[in-house]
């Protein structure tokens, strides 16, 4: 198996690929995009976006000129701002833990002034129809199985025409679900970003960072019971914690790539999101048999060995 690249600043929220991008700037000691892509085998558009996200973090800088040109600024220092800035922010979800404490507390007794609790699938239901329609700037989301009344959400392509951006984390298992792969690229082709996320074990939904509804169980056989939180240092809390999740989530609405189809670019970002064999099968309307083979003819294609590998290649490619 061919050694793979260091991936050492992802917990520092430094996406795999921009780390390359940075390492090779590194290398060059200054360098444009079209070098860059060059030594790294993939189009320029796709190192332009990685080195302002590079930029944004602190880790380069454009030199002046009207050619694009960057170089790194020195590691110790701005990697250093960023563990900095990531261990401020989990500081911040661990404060937040007095407040959960709370939350519970708060949940025995009926609410307080921050977080009122209220009761049963349809009030949680008109508080998430609430909450998106009160929304000026931002919806953000973990969204993950069971679903109290309906998979789908008529509100968030109201929401999107009127200019609400909605970023959303998915589970893996909401894949799975009849009809929600289909409904997340109808709203992905209408603006929202998804990504999908592996472990996730809570859902939640953010307005405007300002409102925020969380269930308190997932169990929605049972009474149902849901948290409607204002500002606070819980709602402080819940949003870093989004912000943790999407920053180490997958991509699901990867930009089309004329060297491979849409059929196979679904199945990559299917496998890359962790999905088994026979929930891909039924996504994409195949048998386990066909999908399969395409796997196996995706391995060919990329030079790959396993899917592990195929889904690495993919993503260095700007496939998924």
């Amino acid at each position: 198996m061919p050694q793979q690249p260091p991936q050492q600043l992802t917990a520092v929220g430094v996406d795999p690929f921009d780390e390359r991008v940075y390492r090779a700037v590194l290398v060059r000691h200054t360098a444009g995009p079209a070098e860059l892509a060059e030594d790294l085998g993939c189009s320029a558009q796709r190192v332009v976006r990685a080195l302002d996200r590079l930029r944004e973090h602190g880790l380069v800088g454009r030199l002046s000129g009207s050619r694009r040109r960057y170089a790194a600024i020195e590691p110790a220092a701005a990697v250093e701002a960023l563990v900095r800035s990531r261990t401020a922010e989990l500081d911040s979800v661990r404060a937040a833990a007095g407040d959960l404490s709370r939350l519970f507390d708060a949940a025995q007794a009926g609410g307080t002034d921050e977080v009122e609790v209220v009761f049963g699938s349809e009030a949680l239901g008109r508080w998430f129809v609430r909450l998106q329609q009160e929304a000026r700037e931002e919806v953000i989301t973990l969204d993950r199985p069971p679903y109290a009344l309906t998979t789908s959400n008529p509100v968030e392509a109201t929401a999107l025409t009127r200019g609400v951006r909605y970023r959303a984390v998915y589970a893996p298992e909401a894949l799975e679900w009849p009809g929600v792969l289909a409904d997340i690229r109808e709203l992905v082709g209408r603006g929202e970003q998804a990504r999908v996320l592996p472990g996730l074990r809570m859902k939640l939904a953010v307005a405007d960072r300002r409102l925020a509804l969380l269930p308190l169980s997932l169990d929605f056989a049972g009474e149902v019971r849901a948290a409607v939180v204002r500002p606070s240092a819980l709602l402080d809390g819940l949003v870093d914690y989004w912000e943790l999740c999407w920053a180490t989530a997958t991509p699901l609405d990867g930009r089309p790539d004329e060297t491979v189809g849409e059929e196979d670019r679904l199945l990559l970002t299917l496998l890359v999101s962790g999905l088994k064999d026979e929930a891909i099968a039924r996504q994409l309307g195949w048998s386990t048999r066909t999908m399969r083979r395409r796997i196996a003819a995706l391995n060919t294609a990329l030079g790959a060995a396993n899917r592990f590998q195929a889904g690495v290649v993919a993503a260095r490619r700007g496939w998924v």
